[in-house]
């Protein structure tokens, strides 16, 4: 086996390991293949010929290196992605230790998420045209994307028996194929309802397609970029600005959620973050929370 070869190797087995045993989706394969071949690159540059050649210093020289090109983001996801690689090499006895350990994220002022008005979301969701099949599924998409907060992934992938409209929820596979159950309130409801009983029946055209809860024009599952446009196409009718996308509407979700007075626990459940690290994006908006709610009640802080 050549040295390119065995390195490969390795980065193959890794993410066997991902699918197989941790059931991450394709998608977050494919972003960890990406960023470990591009590694991969600079190491053999640097002339090694083995994982365990791989130091400290030249992990620093390659975050370093990113900087030319990438946010701070960017690099710090390399940089996770090479520290759970080389954890699973150090599990596999290919290396002695995690050089990625020594290595310290790089520093960058984190962007707070954007999110929508209560009246931006009001006008969107107002948009679709309800008289005809495709309007009552956008309608029902809108409202359970706002309601529920979840992924984009979830709703396109989302089946017929994942739907518990009497109980007023639904169940979600999220990352790692990790199954939550996600109530939806009464407007998603509604709409999910009515685009079941009176819309999806005349969308589906396809035995394939019977199982899904949302179908496309040609009566096949409609897809995660069908999505993208149909909001895109809805903004525009808004009048919206904003570039509005389905992660948009998640951290919308979170963000009116919280300011309602939710604890962020209770968001990071809702969103299936697996830590509360992930949700404590959304931290900012709670503490205006609590200094809104101090300015008006307390009586030493009022104008």
């Amino acid at each position: 086996m050549g040295n390119v070869d065995e390195l490969t190797f390795w980065i193959d087995s890794y993410l066997n390991h991902l699918l197989v045993e941790r059931g991450y989706s394709m998608n977050t394969i494919n972003s960890y293949s990406k960023d470990l071949l591009e590694f991969l690159d600079f190491a053999v540059r640097n002339n090694c010929r083995t994982w365990s050649e791989v130091n400290s210093n030249m992990l620093k020289e390659y975050i370093q290196n990113l900087a030319y090109k990438y946010t701070p983001g960017t690099q710090a996801r390399r940089l996770s992605a090479l520290r759970s690689f080389f954890k699973f090499l150090l599990r596999e006895r290919v290396t002695q230790t995690n050089p990625a350990n020594s290595v310290k994220f790089p520093k960058g002022q984190k962007s707070l998420p954007k999110f929508l008005s209560l009246e931006q979301v009001t006008r969107l969701l107002d948009a679709p045209d309800t008289s005809t099949p495709i309007g009552l599924r956008d309608k029902a998409i809108l409202e359970l994307l706002y309601g529920t907060g979840i992924r984009v992934s979830e709703l396109v992938d989302l089946k017929m028996e994942q739907v518990r409209l009497t109980a007023g929820f639904i169940s979600v596979r999220g990352k790692g194929s990790k199954e939550r159950i996600v109530p939806i309130g009464e407007y998603a409801s509604e709409a999910l309802e009515n685009y079941l009983n009176h819309g999806r029946t005349k969308l589906i055209k396809n035995k394939s397609s019977k199982d899904f809860v949302f179908i496309n024009k040609k009566g096949n599952p409609l897809t995660r970029l069908g999505v993208w446009k149909l909001i895109k196409k809805y903004a525009l009718l808004s009048g919206i600005e904003t570039s509005v996308t389905p992660h948009l509407l998640r951290h919308t979700f979170a963000t009116h959620l919280l300011k309602g007075g939710a604890d962020l626990r209770v968001v990071q459940e809702f969103l299936g973050h697996a830590s509360i690290s992930s949700t404590q994006v959304y931290t900012h908006v709670a503490l205006e929370h609590l200094k809104e709610v101090h300015r008006k009640f307390h009586p030493r802080a009022q104008d």
